[in-house]
């Protein structure tokens, strides 16, 4: 007769068939493969380590640190970069401000900031006569953008011509216009048409600020 599971008969495990230690073994999860010796023996150390082995005791999870908060990261090239704006210059006490600004001028800025240099800190009469024997062709742009500027001036604040000084000029780069030419060969040449933003301050102070 087989022994109520988990225990040994009497006479030992030995006293039983080879199929009854088999069906001892699959009720414990054992491998019930191999001869009767070596069934036996498998029996008698799972029955030396007390029939189920102890559990290991579950470890207490680690305590992990917090992640640490990262910094934004910047955009691009923008990169990407957005262009810098340019600090104003404040004017001094007692001085009149006046601003004309011209933008998308058909002129490279590299050749209106050439012809800039000429005129700035000058008074506005000397500036005019400048402009009109100056050989370079954005000299008219920059007249007529003078011109505006004093135009403004005596609308708004009624100053001469004779009385106005140039306190700012200065160029900046507008977009590039992308066009392209025929060339030999089937080839076609890509030709940049660069623009510029002008702007020029006058102000009323007999100093040559620059």
């Amino acid at each position: 007769m087989t022994p109520p599971a988990g225990e040994a008969p009497e006479g030992g495990w030995e006293s039983l068939k080879v199929a009854e230690l088999q069906e001892e073994l699959e009720a414990r999860g054992l491998p019930k493969s191999g001869k009767k010796a070596e069934l036996v023996a498998r029996l008698e150390e799972d029955d030396a380590k007390g029939g189920e082995a102890e559990a290991p005791e579950a470890k207490a999870p680690e305590e992990t640190p917090e992640a640490e908060e990262k910094p934004a990261r910047r955009r691009g090239s923008a990169e990407t970069g957005t262009p810098r704006k340019r600090a104003r210059k404040p004017a001094p006490e007692g001085e009149i401000i006046v601003l004309a600004r011209a933008r998308y001028v058909r002129s490279a800025p590299r050749k209106a900031r050439l012809v800039m240099n000429h005129i700035r800190g000058k008074p506005v009469e000397q500036a005019q006569a400048i402009l009109r024997h100056a050989p370079r062709a954005v000299s008219v742009d920059i007249l007529k953008l003078l011109n505006s500027a004093v135009a403004n001036a005596e609308s708004g604040h009624e100053l001469g011509a004779d009385e106005l000084r140039i306190h700012r000029c200065y160029v900046d780069e507008g977009p590039t216009i992308k066009r392209y030419r025929p060339r030999a060969l089937g080839r076609a040449t890509r030709i940049l048409k660069r623009t510029s933003h002008m702007t020029i301050e006058l102000t009323t102070a007999e100093r040559n600020g620059r």
